[in-house]
């Protein structure tokens, strides 16, 4: 059976947006606990490629698919489950990136809605909440870490690290607020671009 299209963002309301969200079918990984059963030999490399045995996989629709069956283990690894199999997967930093974004508002009536290098669309808040991680991470950037929360238990599921380019539309959006702690909102949801002092 062909998967659907990927959306284009630039095309769809929020409102549009929330109701391909709502309509996403996604297996019940969580449910699902075979023995686990090996090792994927897959790896998801920190720009989101996939790779099987050190090679690329080139097709976008086996990338979408294995994304379906990806969970986050309370030991804080990956595996590909299904009701039968649980495989290890290797992931660098997070196994999905957040490519592009649509912003409609300002302020607190601000939303953003994010598509995902696999055509997952998540729009951030309470729910899907955005973090920022401090600066000086594998790449090598002296700016924060965004990640947004995609799925599973908030803070240990899977998240999407935000594209270098919509990070700068995000620093925009912030700037151009105007609050007195830098930050973003989404939802109804205040997002910090730094951690509160302890």
């Amino acid at each position: 059976m062909p998967m659907e299209p990927l959306p284009d963002l630039a095309t769809l309301s929020l409102p549009e947006i929330a109701r391909l969200v709502e309509e996403q079918r996604l297996p019940p990984v969580d449910q699902w606990n075979p023995q686990h059963c090996g090792d994927s030999e897959m790896r998801i490399a920190a720009d989101g490629t996939w790779f099987h045995q050190g090679s690329p996989i080139g097709r976008p629709t086996m990338v979408r698919l294995f994304s379906t069956i990806l969970r986050r283990e309370p030991d804080g690894g990956y595996v590909l489950v299904t009701p039968v199999e649980k495989l290890t997967i290797a992931v660098d930093d997070a196994p999905f990136v957040a490519v592009e974004m649509k912003a409609e508002g300002d302020g607190p009536e601000s939303r953003l809605a994010f598509r995902l290098n696999t055509g997952d669309l998540v729009t951030a808040g309470r729910d899907h909440p955005l973090r920022f991680a401090p600066a000086g991470g594998p790449d090598g950037h002296d700016a924060p870490h965004p990640y947004l929360h995609v799925r599973g238990t908030i803070g240990a599921g899977l998240e999407a690290l935000v594209a270098r380019s919509v990070y700068y539309d995000l620093a925009e959006r912030a700037i151009a607020s105007g609050d007195a702690a830098p930050g973003i909102w989404s939802d109804g949801a205040f997002f910090p671009f730094a951690p509160a002092a302890a």
